[in-house]
C-alpha cells in the first residue's frame, strides 16, 4: 500500500534537514567564516642573492591556499618560473622561497650557518610540535 502525501511529504522534509545539518548548507548567510589559524612555515628572502634573511612564522593562507599572508605582505606563488625561490612579494616584487620547517632543522638550501630567527608567537610550538625538542623552547634562533 502506497504511503499517504503528507507521509511523503514529512519524509522529505526529515531527510532535508538531515542533509542540511550534515552539509553546513542551510545556515545563516551572515556566519562569519571561521578564523583561519595559519601554519608555520620557513620564509627566506632572494631578492639579490641565493642566501638571505630568514626566519621562521605563522603564515596565513587565502581561502584557495595560492596566496600568503606573513608580516604586512602578500606572497604569490611563482608557478614553477622562479630561480631558486617559488614565491614573491606582491607590495615589494622580491623573490621568497616559502616552505614548511623540517623536522631535523637545516631549512636553508644551502646548508648556510646564518641563523634562522624564530618568531616568539610560534616558538614554543615550533621547538615542541615540530622540532620535537621542548627543552629548547627558549632558543631565539634555529
Amino acid at each position: 500500500m502506497p504511503k499517504s502525501p503528507s507521509r511523503k511529504t514529512a519524509d522529505l522534509e526529515d531527510a532535508i534537514a538531515y542533509a542540511s545539518r550534515s552539509s553546513g548548507v542551510g545556515e545563516g548567510a551572515a556566519q562569519k567564516p571561521k578564523a583561519q589559524v595559519g601554519r608555520i612555515m620557513y620564509i627566506e628572502c632572494k631578492a639579490g642573492s641565493l642566501t638571505g634573511t630568514s626566519r621562521i612564522g605563522r603564515v596565513t593562507l587565502s581561502k584557495t591556499g595560492r596566496t600568503l599572508y606573513y608580516g604586512g605582505l602578500t606572497f604569490q606563488s611563482l608557478k614553477g618560473a622562479g630561480f631558486k625561490s617559488n614565491y614573491y612579494a606582491v607590495e615589494t616584487g622580491d623573490n621568497y622561497w616559502i616552505s614548511g620547517p623540517k623536522r631535523r632543522g637545516g631549512d636553508r638550501m644551502y646548508g648556510s650557518v646564518l641563523p634562522i630567527e624564530i618568531d616568539e608567537d610560534i616558538r614554543a610550538e615550533y621547538w615542541r610540535d615540530i622540532r620535537g625538542q621542548p627543552e629548547r623552547i627558549h632558543d631565539t634562533v634555529a
